[in-house]
């Protein structure tokens, strides 16, 4: 049986996957500057639609003519993930007016509350440092740390796992190894997008006909960079741009043989289910990320590539979540069948 809170951490995290959702279409519409301030849009609370408005957002932010498009993509990201905010905030309260009931998590909600502050410094530093990529591929990373922990805290609060067979500590290990590298792969894609290297190749599975192409990794991963003046449309040369693509590439390779060895142990181990769940979302994601290149990053195809990348993720988490969870049991049940067996006969 579920505990309370339940219901209210799932909308959390459902809430959270429209946030990602928005931040990438946000991103990918080039419209991260849409307002050129934070929190507001030209000093305003919404994107400025009157002459008289946009004439004195004119005069406020000269060197940022109002688009209306852009700005409204930008505050309907910051509306929900307000929102998401103050959702998460509840689930801190509510956690900590039921921490003395069994099993109330009170860490991982407090936690979530940090985060998403810290987030919000994030999406300040966005706009205030006109897209620096460390900055937005930090901001990216701590939207699907958001996304996970709620998901964890749902899966916590769920309180309703079928029983699995013991689990060994390689299955284990494996598991972990596998979102490690998920989380790695995700941040070397928001890298990707925030220095706008998605379409420095655009042949597969050759890049720019080669296999090994001219590639500047130094300056495509210099993590030092000055900051500005302005992100938007990226800084970087060509090869540059290529070593960060092919380096998504690579990374993506390493991951897919890594998921397919754990969906392989994960069938053996008595879970076809969890199994062929993350064989979808790997095959999907792949899929996607084929098709960017193919198709040359339509808006729709690109958006859902991150939506794919969220779902390989959680994946990942509930995986990791049940082989730990499954563990614990079994070790509990072995020692006290040794310790029933140390006792001595009657």
């Amino acid at each position: 049986m579920s505990k309370p809170g339940y219901r209210f951490a799932l909308f959390a995290t459902l809430l959270a996957v429209v946030v990602v959702m928005l931040g990438a279409y946000t991103r990918l519409t080039h419209a991260g500057l849409g307002c050129p301030d934070w929190p507001g849009c030209y000093g305003f609370i919404g994107v400025p639609m009157s002459e008289h408005s946009q004439a004195l957002a004119g005069t406020r932010f000269p060197e940022a003519p109002v688009e209306v498009a852009k700005g409204w993509y930008e505050m309907i990201h910051r509306y929900f993930a307000g929102t998401l905010g103050l959702v998460i905030l509840g689930l801190a309260v509510q956690a900590i007016r039921r921490r003395a009931e069994p099993g109330q998590p009170l860490k991982l909600p407090l936690l979530l509350l940090g985060l998403v502050i810290l987030q919000a410094a994030f999406g300040m530093w966005t706009v205030t440092l006109k897209l620096w990529p460390q900055v937005v591929t930090a901001h990216l990373l701590g939207g699907f740390a958001t996304l996970s922990l709620l998901f964890l805290l749902t899966l916590r609060l769920a309180n309703a796992l079928p029983v699995v067979p013991r689990i060994s500590g390689r299955l284990r290990g494996l598991a972990a190894i596998a979102l490690l590298l998920t989380v790695g792969q995700i941040a070397l894609g928001g890298w990707v997008s925030s220095n706008y290297a998605a379409v420095a190749c655009v042949d597969l599975p050759t890049c720019h006909g080669e296999w090994w192409p001219a590639m500047d990794f130094a300056n495509g991963f210099h993590l030092t960079q000055h900051i500005g003046p302005n992100y938007l449309g990226g800084q970087l040369d060509s090869d540059a741009r290529t070593a960060i693509h092919m380096s998504h590439r690579l990374g993506a390779l390493l991951l897919s043989l890594v998921v397919l060895l754990l969906a392989w142990r994960l069938k053996r181990n008595g879970m076809p289910r969890l199994g062929g769940l993350l064989l979808l979302a790997l095959a999907v994601q792949v899929s996607l990320g084929l098709s960017n290149v193919y198709f040359h990053l339509p808006l729709p195809v690109a958006v859902a590539h991150n939506l794919g990348g969220a779902a390989l993720l959680l994946s990942l988490v509930l995986i990791n979540y049940r082989v730990r969870r499954a563990a614990a049991p079994a070790l509990q049940a072995h020692g006290g069948q040794a310790a029933f067996s140390a006792m001595p006969s009657p």
